[in-house]
């Protein structure tokens, strides 16, 4: 009805508690209670969703279609479609996003990059002169 797609169903959870030093990959959604030492790299075609909430912290890259923030990060972050930093989002690194919703009290401390567009998303601009 939006043109919002359906966000895949979270599978995977890193639980409160839980310290994971190393790279993780998944599919669809992951949702990080815990701690990360690592990079988390969404793998496979299709929609991927990475929550990381409040009480958690990822120290490493972060790449996925859509990111959701509430807690601490060290390290760059690509979300390739929808970025959501929620109030407690702490950001140290830098972050590229297609499209940024930033809520008051998240903070980034790095530089922010949009990626840019891609062509098939929009049509290309014809020009018509004298009208034909």
């Amino acid at each position: 009805m939006f043109n919002k797609k359906k966000q895949p169903p979270i599978k995977s959870l890193i639980a409160q508690g839980t310290c994971i030093r190393g790279d993780v990959s998944f599919s669809d959604g992951l949702r990080v209670d815990g701690e990360v030492v690592g990079d988390i790299r969404a793998e496979g075609a299709g929609g991927s969703l990475l929550v990381v909430s409040e009480s958690a912290r990822v120290t490493g890259r972060i790449h996925a279609d859509h990111v959701i923030i509430n807690g601490a990060v060290q390290g760059p972050v690509m979300a390739g479609e929808l970025l959501e930093l929620q109030p407690k989002a702490r950001i140290e690194g830098d972050v590229s996003y297609k499209a940024l919703e930033m809520h008051q009290g998240a903070t980034i401390s790095g530089q922010l990059q949009p990626v840019k567009a891609d062509p098939v998303d929009k049509p290309p601009l014809k020009l018509l002169a004298n009208g034909g």
